[in-house]
C-alpha cells in the first residue's frame, strides 16, 4: 500500500515539475519549453547546477545542459549575446535551476514551507558524474526550448 502511495506521489511531483519548467521558461525567458522523450546528445563540455533540498524532503535538484544550450539559456535570460562559458552563463544556469526548484516545491503544500533550498552549486567539465548516495525516488526529465535540450532531475533521499 505504501508503494502505490509513493508512486502516485512521485507522479504528482513529475506533473508539477513539467508544469513548472513550462512556466519558468515562458515567464522568465518568453520561450515555450516542452518535454522531449530522447535525452540530448552530450556535448563535450557540460554544465550542471545543483540545488540541495533539506527539511521535509532531503535530496537535490539538478539541471544539466551542454555548453551551447547553457549559453543559449543565458542569452535568453539576460538579453545579451554571449560567446563562451563565462561567469554570466554559470550564474544564469544556477538561477534557472533555482527558479525551477523553488517554483516546483511551492506547488506542493507539504514542501512549500517545510523544505529549504540551498544556493546553487555549478559544476562544469568534460567528464563528470553527479552521484546521489541513496535515493528513495528519482524523477529525471528532458526538456527542449528552440532546438536546445537539457535535463532536470529531482532525487530524494528521504521524505518526511
Amino acid at each position: 500500500m505504501a508503494t502505490s502511495a509513493r508512486i502516485s506521489e512521485a507522479e504528482v511531483y513529475r506533473q508539477h515539475l513539467d508544469q513548472t519548467v513550462e512556466e519558468v521558461f515562458g515567464m522568465m525567458m518568453g520561450l515555450p519549453c516542452s518535454i522531449v522523450e530522447e535525452w540530448p546528445a552530450e556535448e563535450r563540455e557540460t554544465i550542471s547546477a545543483v540545488i540541495g533540498l533539506a527539511g521535509a524532503m532531503s535530496g537535490a535538484c539538478v539541471l544539466r545542459a551542454g555548453e551551447s544550450v547553457a549559453i543559449r539559456m543565458a542569452e535568453h535570460l539576460t538579453g545579451m549575446e554571449i560567446t563562451g562559458l563565462d561567469p554570466t552563463v554559470k550564474d544564469a544556469v544556477g538561477e534557472v535551476c533555482n527558479m525551477i526548484a523553488g517554483a516546483w516545491k511551492g506547488k506542493l503544500p507539504a514542501l512549500a514551507s517545510a523544505c529549504m533550498l540551498s544556493t546553487p552549486t555549478v559544476v562544469t567539465g568534460t567528464s563528470y558524474e553527479l552521484y546521489p548516495q541513496r535515493a528513495e525516488f528519482r524523477i529525471e526529465r528532458c526538456y527542449q526550448f528552440e532546438s536546445c535540450a537539457f535535463s532536470f532531475t529531482i532525487f530524494s533521499e528521504e521524505i518526511r
